[in-house]
């Protein structure tokens, strides 16, 4: 790694910003604003918000800062622009900073339900287990089956609603966690196979991958659908058929203009693609509930 004995501000500050992965935490903030929203709403308790996005927010940044640290050695034969191979931030650092933002983390959860902080402290193990090894495994997947329903769990209960057709959320969620990981698996999917990482998008080749998303995401379409239809979770029929519709549109943008095999430098816009098709499903169906 092309460590460098001095950096001025101006090389690290770049350099620590991009170590933090801004946009897919973004997202994942984004995520828990909604449902933390839509869980308190029409009265929203706002300190209580602020505390879950702000929890969530620190223990994602910590997760992504922890996963470049882990994959330095990876990087330094693969991705030579990651900013520890570049030598903008330095190992320790990097470890330090994920260090301090799980300390913070904690210190937003403290004053809400305990129950909201056990289910952080979950979801952070399955993320620091993913990052230590597991992501090189088909068990990946897996991780992402169990951490991502967590998301939307952790917001109701952060924000002191406990209701039962949240549990509902967690087939769905474990559905579109493992088109998730997937997803995210792309843009890496020739290094990891030629470090012999064994993920499950390596195990599945490309083309296979590319149809299991846009099917893992329409078999949780079809869970909300079967819900709606025999009322086990009472909607919106107004609100959850645009939603579907637009869901439905998205997943045809998928299978349309994504077709294997993916230039490299499309991989991410699929992946992002992937991301806003699920908030909009979760988002659509917790509001046609709610509303």
């Amino acid at each position: 790694m092309g460590i460098v004995a001095k950096r001025t501000m101006r090389e690290a500050l770049p350099g620590f910003v991009a170590l933090c992965h801004p946009l897919p935490v973004f997202f994942h903030a984004l995520a828990v604003s909604i449902f933390a929203l839509l869980a308190g709403w029409p009265h929203i308790a706002w300190g209580a918000f602020v505390l879950v996005v702000l929890a969530h927010s620190a223990m994602q940044l910590a997760i992504a800062v922890h996963n470049d640290y882990c994959d330095r050695y990876l990087d330094a034969q693969s991705k030579r622009s990651k900013p520890i191979v570049r030598g903008l931030v330095r190992p320790r650092e990097a470890l330090l900073l994920s260090i301090v933002f799980i300390v913070l983390m904690f210190m937003f959860l403290l004053p809400l339900n305990p129950l909201a902080l056990l289910i952080s402290v979950l979801y952070l193990l399955f993320a620091l287990g993913y990052n230590l090894g597991l992501k090189s495994t088909p068990l990946s997947g897996i991780v992402f089956a169990l951490a991502i329903p967590l998301i939307p769990v952790y917001a109701f209960v952060g924000m002191g609603r406990i209701v039962p057709f949240i549990f509902w959320f967690i087939p769905v969620a474990a559905l579109v966690g493992i088109a998730l990981n997937l997803a995210n698996s792309l843009p890496d999917l020739e290094d990891d196979a030629a470090h012999h990482a064994r993920t499950l998008a390596v195990v599945l080749g490309m083309r296979a991958t590319l149809l299991l998303i846009p099917l893992l995401i329409f078999c949780g379409v079809c869970i909300v659908v079967v819900l709606s239809i025999t009322h086990l979770v009472a909607t919106r029929f107004w609100i959850i058929l645009p939603t579907l519709i637009v869901v439905g549109a998205l997943l045809g943008s998928l299978l349309i203009f994504f077709s294997p095999p993916i230039a490299p430098s499309r991989r991410k816009s699929y992946f992002n693609l992937v991301v806003v098709t699920c908030l909009v499903l979760a988002a659509g169906w917790l509001i046609s509930i709610l509303v």
